[in-house]
This record gives structure tokens, C-alpha cells and sequence, in this order.
């Protein structure tokens, strides 16, 4: 399982997603960055800062 934390990029959001397959969490934060934060051009430079960001989830207690 992979996470993204939108706060790791963007202090003060909260927002964050996980899903199995990496690709799927880079849709997920793209779409976040467009709709939340106003991002219309989504740069590599931006796609590589939320690619090193994205975690492997730890598993709940």
C-alpha cells in the first residue's frame, strides 16, 4: 500500500490518499494539486516532488 500526504509538499493541507499501485496515488495527488491548491500546469519538477513524497503505508495496530 502507498500514501501521499499533500502536507509533506504543501504545508498546512491535510488532505491524503493510498492505494495499491503508486500510479494511482500520483493520479489521485495531480488531481488534489488542480482542485485544491489551483495548480492548472502540473510540471515534472511537480509530478517528481509528489513521486518522492509517495510512502509505503504502515499497516494499522
Amino acid at each position: 500500500m502507498k500514501e501521499f500526504h499533500c502536507g509533506s509538499l504543501v504545508p498546512g493541507c491535510d488532505w491524503h490518499t493510498r492505494h495499491n499501485e503508486e500510479a494511482e496515488v500520483m493520479r489521485r495527488a495531480v488531481e488534489h494539486m488542480r482542485q485544491a491548491h489551483g495548480e492548472d500546469t502540473i510540471r515534472e519538477t511537480m509530478v517528481e516532488a509528489i513521486r518522492s513524497r509517495i510512502t509505503d503505508a504502515q499497516k494499522a495496530a
